[in-house]
């Protein structure tokens, strides 16, 4: 199991955070199998092509499915993190996992459709060419979708930091919590951006709901920088 696979780094001290959840839970065991299914519905294609120009056309999804898969594979570690860290399964923590799981099902097929009419694949329009108020919906659902998803990381987090006592979390601990939320709630916001930017005719047309996910670097560069100077700090206090 990937997971088992991870936990080999539990005692890296570097890190600064303990790590709570030391075994696989029946949570996370549903949650992984859920992970699973959701790759299952992005798979190219079920059937085996019979002739080599359908062969041809099949790969042309190769490519949006290597982005989706990919986002899958990010959203499936912040969640392996979370309960490595925190190591919660109690009815406020299994209530918020489920909605999650709900939602990446429900945002597999505008997430597949989306980068298959970016980048041309089968059976899929290209949506600059695409009727301007479908284009503007398309967006706002995969935008909506991409919102909820990290909302309901960032409501684990906040869930995390109000237990913060009875899991005994250390001052860099909280501090790595309020941090997550925020990065989460910021992730977050980029989706909104992307339903607003999609109401505008002129910004629809030069693709600027689709390239406001391109931030996503940027959030994530200056996180990490405010992030990595703490933990930096933290760690040479360790070391005194």
């Amino acid at each position: 199991m990937i997971r088992r696979q991870l936990m080999g780094n539990v005692s890296d001290p570097s890190k600064l955070f303990r790590l709570r959840g030391k075994e696989v839970t029946r949570l996370e065991g549903f949650s992984d199998a859920v992970f699973g299914f959701a790759v299952t519905l992005l798979v190219v294609s079920l059937d085996v092509p019979e002739h080599f120009k359908d062969l041809l056309i099949t790969m042309r999804d190769l490519l949006p499915f290597a982005i989706c898969f990919g986002l899958l594979c990010f959203l499936w570690y912040r969640h392996y993190l979370f309960f490595r860290r925190y190591g919660l399964q109690d009815g406020v923590t299994i209530s918020l996992n489920a909605l999650l799981l709900f939602v990446i099902l429900a945002y597999v097929y505008p997430l597949k459709f989306l980068f298959r009419s970016w980048l041309g694949g089968t059976g899929a329009s290209d949506v600059s060419n695409a009727n301007p108020h479908q284009a503007t919906q398309l967006y706002i659902i995969y935008g909506l979708g991409w919102s909820a998803v990290f909302v309901v990381f960032a409501l684990l987090y906040l869930h995390a930091w109000f237990a913060r006592e009875a899991l005994e979390l250390t001052k860099h601990e909280q501090f790595e919590t309020l941090a997550s939320l925020w990065e989460n709630l910021g992730m977050a916001s980029i989706g909104l951006i992307s339903c607003v930017l999609a109401l505008f005719a002129p910004l629809l047309a030069i693709g600027l709901p689709g390239l406001i996910y391109f931030s996503v670097a940027i959030e994530q560069t200056v996180v990490g920088a405010l992030v990595g100077r703490r933990r930096r700090a933290a760690a040479a206090q360790a070391l005194v």
